[in-house]
């Protein structure tokens, strides 16, 4: 049964998509570490880092697709799983500090040093062990998603009051971690980390491993939300998406079936943001702001809804250009990105891989119809078929 599953979810694009993951796992930090400096083929640790986060960002797409593009519910808030698993894994990081902050506390974090905290709040217990921070990346996200999908599902809200409301929750929650008294470092957030699991988290090895443990991750996830849409569950949630009456009239319990992809989807944003964290060295209060949420719409959007590759390509890409517009005409990055979005919505309503999909289906569509009608006239088979491609 689970090989079946696996061999489902493992189909044609899907294949080939992890196949090229796996491989980036493995080629950049082996381009890394093995090579010299100075040979052309050698990844820099900079460049490594920053593709990481490319992966961490191509995660959190996916999981906004898996509900957006194939249950229909746009999630202005995806922002706020992210943020939700990268505290869970900073809090780890801060507590590995130990003695060795600038305060030398050995068992609060600096920040609350500097804040006249007497001891560490009960919500930070735990936190010292590695396998309860992994618990959390999931746990967390996964009960705020549970908890707001149980109530605005059965309430029936949906569209755009339903995308305001995910919007109102991370910017709630941005509003709460800016805080001091919170006891997540209020604006400046958790960073200044030394080690995971004993390893420095500078050290070139330990940022290979980072890497090619977003890729695989990626993967898995990848793997996952294919096998839960070529399910039966996934026809039954396309069905969700595009006529939701006529599911619901059919005797399912759709808002069971939001609330499951809600979840799963959050869990995998958690994830993301998990990985993220240690690459990038820091995680603060900014990450929950919406811009950040409407930003992972846009990736999805480029890359193409409800495709699955599609976000992942989008945003990679659209990641990529924003590194590259930033270094070289700052000023012009806001305007290259609405320009894009613009040019997607006039043009590629599909996005990328959704219009090559499409173009793809209908030029096939064609060649079976000039077959067709081929064979019930033969007078000109090869020209017509030659004329359809």
């Amino acid at each position: 049964m689970i090989s079946s599953f696996i061999l489902r979810a493992l189909e044609g694009r899907i294949l080939v998509t992890v196949a090229i993951i796996l491989a980036v796992a493995v080629a950049v930090p082996a381009s890394n570490l093995l090579l010299p400096p100075e040979s052309a083929l050698h990844v820099p640790t900079y460049a490594m880092s920053l593709m990481g986060k490319y992966l961490c960002y191509a995660l959190l797409a996916l999981a906004l697709d898996l509900v957006w593009g194939y249950c229909g519910i746009l999630s202005l808030g995806h922002g706020a799983f992210f943020a939700l698993g990268g505290y869970a894994m900073g809090m780890y990081l801060m507590r590995q500090i130990g003695s060795r902050g600038v305060y030398g506390d050995p068992l609060l974090p600096d920040f609350m040093v500097f804040l006249n905290w007497k001891e560490l709040p009960w919500f930070w217990h735990g936190f010292d062990m590695f396998w309860f921070a992994c618990l959390m990346v999931l746990v967390v996200p996964g009960l705020l998603a549970f908890v707001f999908g149980w109530f605005a599902f059965r309430s029936r809200v949906n569209g755009v009051y339903l995308s305001i409301i995910t919007q109102a929750m991370t910017y709630a929650l941005m509003l709460a971690f800016f805080r001091n008294d919170m006891g997540f470092g209020g604006n400046n957030g958790l960073t200044d980390y030394k080690d995971i699991l004993g390893f420095s988290v500078q050290a070139d090895g330990t940022r290979a491993v980072l890497f090619a443990l977003s890729a695989v991750m990626l993967s898995l996830c990848l793997v996952l939300a294919s096998a839960i849409t070529r399910s039966k569950f996934g026809k039954v949630l396309v069905g969700v998406r595009d006529a939701e009456s006529r599911v619901r009239f059919l005797g399912f319990r759709v808002e069971n079936i939001k609330l499951f992809t809600f979840v799963t989807s959050a869990m995998m944003a958690g994830i993301a943001g998990a990985l993220f964290v240690p690459q990038v060295g820091i995680i603060n209060p900014g990450e929950f702001a919406p811009a950040n949420s409407i930003e992972v719409v846009v990736w999805t959007a480029v890359g193409g809804r409800g495709t699955l590759i599609g976000p992942i390509i989008g945003a990679v890409l659209v990641n990529g250009g924003k590194s590259f517009f930033t270094g070289a005409f700052p000023e012009f990055w806001l305007y290259a990105l609405g320009a894009l979005f613009i040019f997607v919505t006039l043009f590629l309503p599909k996005g990328i891989v959704g219009t090559v999909q499409q173009r793809h289906a209908h030029r096939k569509a064609l060649k079976a119809s000039v077959r067709g009608e081929a064979g019930q006239n033969d007078d000109q088979p090869a020209s017509r078929i030659q004329a359809a491609e």
